[in-house]
């Protein structure tokens, strides 16, 4: 076979892996580079490069930030300030939700945003008296909108801002991105609230996300805690355990008031099957349940592991929703310094990352362990493992292959309709699998394509950008899209309704807009 056959096999055996899910996407991935050298297509290094490449690591410093910016509360008073100002009101209460997202995202991610704020947007559409169904997709497809307001919105964004870079031009600035994704939030935002209630399916799901508010109320009730009792703060927590079997616990003698034996715990309430365990006879069982308050740290350092207790509610889950804790000013300060070094280009946007990655840990925002756990890894190494694909197309004239077969079919009298037929490629692909996977394999071929026809790569990657970001049609096109699909009682067919209005928009946008602000 031919280097082209073979790149173009690897890339079907991926596209198939990829839509069947049985695959996991890290694998799929890594099998795509060891594939690439085993083939003979890439050097072992090439093959390799992906991993180390400053997109790659930038993407992983981007889940640092997140993760302080979440855990520390940011993200629970953007939601609390989405109670105070979103009022009543169907499509003002919608404005405000897609617009929180949207901010949101180009700061933290997609699926950062998404995920800290569906248990708000659920909380906000109950006292609304409105299904979670007419506001959880707005959520996660504003999500989309609001990724093309800066280069942090999406690891796509980094993807194609390189991608110019390397075909010749420049690298998008941090905020180029909002001159598409202005008009992209704007029409996407019109959309949502004249046709969303027709659109959207009017559903109530089995299960719903825990609300913070609700369970200290239920606490304050299940262990008859003093009216306005307060439970949970910036600083100190509560949390309900249950003592596990072979317990060093059991046998102890606890009481209300009493302090754990470490020390840092205190006791708030006993129970045994549902009644207060009193008397100076009575010791712990297997099964007693444990109301503690104590430092959010402490709760957490003895509630991890150990054997002790098994947990009811997780502390560093409940943690999130207390708005502005412990770090908030910190992690935000860092927030603020990336997004200069970002918008100045004084550094590299890997180097800034890394800058604040370490900002949040020396400063005692996060712990070095919840700083590595905070990466997703599936994402990075899905992105270090197709980038070898990417350079494989370009290094064994694979793109310059499809390029050529492109404009065959579109001709090159008119690079609007080359760039309609990437977009439409982009899109379609971008709801089977990945679209930062999509965006990696279409990015050479939009190169070629711009180089071919003697037109400048930004419109064609700022467009490719756009056309990953369309990925609306099914709940497995993002996780985005997946996260919601639960809470928000959604079946696989409800996604397409109000997804293809914003496809299409996204469509317009990317072949239309795009070419005025970024000329061919």
């Amino acid at each position: 076979m031919s280097p082209e056959a073979t790149t173009l096999a690897i890339l079907a055996l991926a596209v198939v892996a990829f839509v069947s899910n049985r695959v996991p996407l890290g694998i799929v991935a890594i099998g795509v580079s060891v594939s690439l050298w085993l083939t003979g297509i890439l050097e072992l290094d090439d093959a390799l490069a992906g991993f180390g490449d400053p997109t790659v690591i930038f993407i992983a410093t981007l889940f640092v930030v997140g993760e302080a910016l979440d855990s520390t509360g940011v993200t629970a008073w953007a939601g609390e300030q989405l109670l105070v100002r979103g009022g009543e009101g169907r499509a003002r209460l919608l404005v405000v939700v897609c617009l929180l997202v949207a901010v949101l995202t180009a700061l933290i991610s997609v699926n950062g945003a998404v995920a800290a704020l569906i248990p708000v947007v659920v909380v906000v559409a109950a006292r609304a008296g409105m299904p979670p169904s007419q506001m959880l997709m707005p959520l996660a497809f504003s999500a989309h909108a609001g990724s093309m307001l800066a280069l942090t919105g999406t690891p796509v964004n980094i993807i194609v801002s390189n991608a110019a870079q390397d075909a010749g031009a420049r690298p998008f600035a941090f905020l180029e991105f909002a001159l598409a994704g202005i008009p992209l939030l704007t029409g996407a935002l019109v959309i949502i609230v004249v046709f969303g209630r027709r659109l959207l399916p009017h559903r109530t799901p089995e299960s719903l996300p825990q609300d913070l508010g609700d369970l200290t109320d239920a606490l304050r009730a299940q262990y008859a805690l003093p009216e306005g009792t307060d439970l949970v703060g910036a600083t100190r927590g509560v949390t309900e355990v249950v003592v596990a079997p072979r317990s060093p616990l059991i046998g102890q003698h606890l009481f209300a008031g009493m302090a754990t034996p470490s020390g840092d715990l205190v006791v708030l309430a006993v129970q045994r099957s549902g009644d207060e365990l009193e008397g100076p006879d009575e010791r712990l069982r297997a099964g007693d349940t444990l109301l503690l308050s104590g430092s959010w740290d402490k709760l957490q350092e003895h509630t991890s592991g150990g054997g002790e207790v098994l947990v009811v509610d997780d502390p560093a889950r409940l943690r999130r929703g207390v708005p502005l804790g412990r770090g908030a000013r910190r992690a935000v300060a860092v927030l603020a310094g990336m997004v200069v070094l970002l918008a100045t280009g004084i550094v590299p946007s890997a180097i800034a990352g890394l800058f604040a990655a370490c900002a949040v840990v020396l400063t005692g925002v996060l712990t070095p362990t919840q700083a590595y756990r905070a990466v997703s890894w599936t994402t990075v190494v899905l992105v270090g493992g197709m980038i070898p694909l990417s350079t494989a197309f370009t290094t064994t004239g694979t793109a310059d292959l499809i390029a050529g077969r492109l404009l065959d079919v579109v001709g090159s009298a008119s690079p609007h309709l080359a760039l309609l037929a990437l977009c439409l490629i982009t899109m379609l692909l971008g709801q089977l699998i990945s679209n930062t996977a999509t965006v990696l394999i279409m990015t050479p071929i939009g190169a070629v394509v711009a180089l071919d026809l003697g037109a400048s790569p930004l419109p064609f990657m700022m467009a490719l950008g756009i056309s990953g970001a369309a990925s609306f049609l099914t709940p497995v096109a993002t996780p985005a899209n997946t996260m919601i699909l639960e809470p928000g009682g959604y079946r696989f067919g409800d996604y397409w309704k109000l997804g293809l209005p914003l496809l299409l928009l996204f469509l317009a946008v990317a072949v239309l807009w795009v070419p005025v602000v970024w000329g061919f």
